[in-house]
């Protein structure tokens, strides 16, 4: 039984997230969809993540198990015919070797986040940006993010409902940059916490407004406790753009 490894992008805007629902759209649900239509066998996709409603992906990576062995451009070209018009595309197919496994062979996961920051709203980016009209310092929003690198207990940063055995993640990364007229959020970890991008983010963004200072952010990491967090960042501009293995 051939498994294939798979990267794709697709829009979030219109899925309750990447993990199946009974009823609900989501990215998973319309893959497999699509894959029943190509082939006729009904199977589970594995992903790298599980991205939330509304969230992006540049570079999603997932595997799929198939009955019958098909050349690796077959399989994407079937797929992205199957998934029209949804706004999902399979970039890269490939036969994976050994036991390898898109979510638990993965070493390290990226997500980028885009603030547009100025007075007009976006108008092509709509549900793609996270518009914040006040001007942000995106240099005191970097130094304060510098408390995040490194081994921690994340929960403040952790939604009630995370799943997630323990707290304690390592943050191989964490920079912020202005691009013109958007301030762009980087984050690497070998895994994060159910909406921990979206609460570090809506944090260091109360930085650039200059209502924090780089001393709250790691008074709040240090106080482990959900309270502390800063505003939760939307989930328009937040996109998964690498998994490394």
């Amino acid at each position: 039984m051939p498994r294939y490894r798979m990267t794709i992008e697709y829009d979030g805007r219109p899925y309750k997230g990447f993990q199946a629902q009974a009823s609900l759209p989501t990215v998973q649900g319309a893959i497999e969809r699509a894959i029943q239509a190509f082939c006729g066998e009904d199977v589970r996709v594995n992903a790298a993540g599980r991205t939330d409603t509304g969230v992006h992906a540049l570079a999603q990576v997932i595997h799929i198990d198939l009955e019958k062995a098909w050349p690796a451009a077959t399989v994407r070209n079937a797929i992205n015919a199957h998934l029209m018009p949804e706004p999902i595309s399979v970039l890269e197919v490939s036969v994976a070797e050994g036991d390898w496994h898109a979510r638990f062979s993965a070493t390290e996961r990226r997500y980028l986040y885009r603030i547009l920051n100025r007075e007009s709203p976006p108008a092509l980016d709509r549900g793609r940006v996270w518009h914040v009209k006040k001007p942000l310092d995106a240099q005191a929003m970097h130094e304060a993010a510098q408390a995040l690198v490194g081994h921690h207990d994340f929960t403040t940063f952790r939604d009630l409902a995370c799943q997630a055995k323990s707290p304690m993640k390592t943050m191989d990364l964490a920079t912020v940059r202005r691009e013109g007229a958007e301030v762009v959020l980087e984050f690497a970890s070998r895994s994060f916490l159910h909406r921990q991008v979206r609460s570090m983010t809506g944090t260091l963004a109360e930085v650039g407004i200059g209502r924090w200072t780089a001393a709250d952010v790691k008074a709040a990491l240090e106080a482990r406790d959900r309270t502390a967090c800063g505003p939760v960042a939307p989930s328009d501009g937040l996109y998964l753009t690498a998994v490394r293995y």
